[in-house]
Parts: C-alpha cells; sequence; structure tokens
C-alpha cells in the first residue's frame, strides 16, 4: 500500500499513520512535521530513532545546542542571528570569513562563505530562500580550516554496544556531498574521540538505528615546534538516519548502511562491521533543467571492474541536482576515487524543457 501526502503537513501526516497504524514509522527525509511525530509517539507510536531525536537533528540550533550545552562537546565557534544587522555583529565578532546557514535546511540549502561585511545582505536573503519552514533565524559559525571531513556511522542497537562503521572521508561544496571514500586514513586517537562523541550524542537522543555523524580534523596550534602536529576533532552535526555520504558502504562494507539500520531497528544482530577494502563514491549532477529524464553513458561507466552506478529515477532535473552516484573499489584509496570520478564522469543527464 503506498499513499502520496505533504509530510510537512501535521494533520494529512498523522490522518495516514493513524489509519494504518505501522509497528514502526522511520523518517527517511528531513522537511516533514516532526511536532505530529511527537504526538504519534505520545499514541504509542514507535518513530525511529524517536520523534526527540528527528526534532533535534532538523534544527541546527537544537542540536548545536545539546552538543555545546548540554554534552560540551567541541564545535565551531557560532551564534544566532534573527535579521541582517544582526548577522553583520554576529559575524565580524567571529572573524572573517565566517559560514552563515538557516538553522532549518539540507542539502546546502540556503549555506554560504560570507568573506566581509559587503556580502552579509546576499547571505542573509540566500539563507532565507533556502531555509525550511517560516523562522527567520540563522547560525553563523566561524569558517574552519579543516584537514578532513569525515562522516562516522554509527550504529545505536536496543539491546547491545553502539558499533561504529570504518570513517568515511567526504568533500562538500556549498554545504552538499560531492564524493566520499572508506576507509578515512585518520589517527587512532582522533578516531576515538570521534566515537566518544558520537556515542555520546546518540545516546542521548535514543532509540535506535543508524545516525550519519560529521566531524571535521583540525590541527591543533602548538607553541612547540619540536611537537608533532595533533588532529582536533570538531563536531559538526548528525542525521538519524542513513547519510549520502555513506552510500559508499554499497561497496565498501560487508553490512551497508541501510542493512545496518534495518538490523538495528528490528534488533536483528549486527555480529561484525568490517570494510572490504579501499571504496569510493562520486554524485552524478545534472547541467541542464528539464523533465523527461534520461541517461547516456551508463554503459562506458560501467566498463571498469568492481564499478557501479545508481541512478535515483528523480523524473525532474535542475543545474547541480545530485541524480545519482558512481561507486568504485580499488586497490587503494586513490584507485577507488579515480574509478568512481571516471565513471561519474561519463554520464551525461539528459532532460527535455
Amino acid at each position: 500500500v503506498a499513499e502520496v501526502i505533504a509530510m510537512t503537513d501535521p494533520e494529512a501526516l498523522k490522518a495516514v499513520v493513524r489509519r494504518h497504524r505501522p509497528d514502526l514509522v522511520i523518517p527517511e527525509i528531513e522537511a516533514l512535521a516532526v511536532d505530529a511525530l511527537a504526538e504519534l509517539e505520545a499514541e504509542g507510536i514507535c518513530v525511529i530513532p524517536t520523534a526527540r531525536a528527528t526534532a533535534v537533528t532538523m534544527n541546527r540550533d537544537r542540536i548545536r545546542d545539546l552538543a555545546t550545552t548540554e554534552l560540551g562537546l567541541r564545535t565551531a565557534r557560532f551564534a544566532y542571528a534573527s535579521n541582517a544587522s544582526d548577522l553583520a555583529s554576529a559575524a565580524a565578532g567571529l572573524g572573517w570569513p565566517v559560514v552563515v546557514k538557516p538553522v532549518m535546511s539540507s542539502s546546502g540549502k540556503g549555506q554560504s562563505v560570507v568573506r566581509g561585511p559587503e556580502e552579509i545582505d546576499a547571505a542573509w536573503e540566500a539563507a532565507m530562500a533556502g531555509a525550511r519552514g517560516a523562522g527567520e533565524l540563522v547560525i553563523v559559525e566561524e569558517f574552519l580550516h579543516f584537514e578532513l571531513e569525515i562522516t562516522l556511522l554509527t550504529v545505536k542497537q536496543w539491546q547491545g554496544p553502539t558499533l561504529f562503521c570504518p570513517p568515511i572521508g567526504h568533500i562538500q561544496e556549498q554545504g552538499d556531498y560531492q564524493c566520499s571514500w572508506q576507509p578515512a586514513q585518520m589517527p587512532a586517537a582522533a578516531l576515538a574521540a570521534a566515537q566518544a562523541m558520537a556515542r555520546s550524542v546518540t545516546e542521548n537522543l535514543g532509540g535506535a538505528g543508524l545516525f550519519g555523524v560529521e566531524f571535521f580534523l583540525c590541527k591543533k596550534t602548538s607553541s612547540s615546534s619540536d611537537k608533532p602536529e595533533e588532529l582536533e576533532v570538531i563536531f559538526s552535526e548528525l542525521s538519524p538516519r542513513p547519510h549520502d555520504t555513506g552510500l559508499v558502504t554499497l561497496v565498501g562494507q560487508n553490512l551497508s548502511e541501510f542493512e545496518l539500520h534495518l538490523r538495528a531497528v528490528l534488533g536483528l544482530p549486527i555480529p561484525s562491521i568490517h570494510s572490504l577494502g579501499a571504496a569510493a563514491s562520486r554524485v552524478i549532477l545534472a547541467d541542464t533543467d528539464g523533465a523527461a529524464v534520461s541517461y547516456d553513458g551508463v554503459k562506458e561507466a560501467l566498463s571498469e571492474t568492481d564499478t557501479q552506478v545508481l541512478l535515483f529515477g528523480k523524473q525532474q532535473a535542475r543545474p547541480q541536482r545530485r541524480m545519482g552516484v558512481a561507486l568504485a573499489r580499488g586497490s587503494s584509496e586513490a584507485e577507488a576515487r579515480r574509478k568512481a570520478d571516471t565513471a561519474a564522469a561519463h554520464i551525461l543527464v539528459r532532460a527535455s524543457s
């Protein structure tokens, strides 16, 4: 049975859940009526991981306040602004450049890097245009010069210990994922610190399932020139569901992020999570506007060993919209990334206006 509703309509969302009385409600998108989920949970419906987790992670201000105030996690320095004037003051206090984001958005919508006061008005307008919901609030953050950005897929079980996938390195542009690779090479101490932070925040949010927890790894400043450089782990954000950067696990792990999410939610055993070797992903982007989407170059993309292409079946294309992903395995990180990049470059998205 399938029904199509506006997930942001709380009454429609409650009505469809009450009509079918599912054993589980598993939110897989961010644009939905989170208050309706809380009401359904109070009626005895099991929301994955919890209604609170879905609401907190959907709002950048709530997850940032939880991380800093309640859990004491290291994050980028930040402030909030409710108008362009406040934004200018907050940005000046943090030091240029800064990153400006709506507190409610996804996939980098409304995000911009602001290099000086002359760009504030444009950044405010971009944030308002990319925001979800009616609220006018943005978060402005210090610009971190990081060495690596990672996703640590974290599996919280109903019973049993919290588990972690091998770390995934990734690159974002305009706040949107472009490529990822696994396992990302990082010092053992930094990985342990990331795991401790991920465990702390997911235990606070509760429930069960897979969380995509994002971190920045930045060089620590040291006054001593003879000390080896250390990496500081800085919490960024998380999603209470399989993560776009985690698509690489479809070829890089014995259990993909989707399998892990399902096993955790259903209380099924997860004996081990391990890497199958170097793996990488690269997004396939549209560069045109229109419908009647078709693809050229699929045969060429699949011509190399250990390469896969997933096309998302979207019926509308627009410039820079993700339409699919290329996945590859290799004997090294460099080879896997090269193969994924080459496969994605073969795919041409066509659409008619």
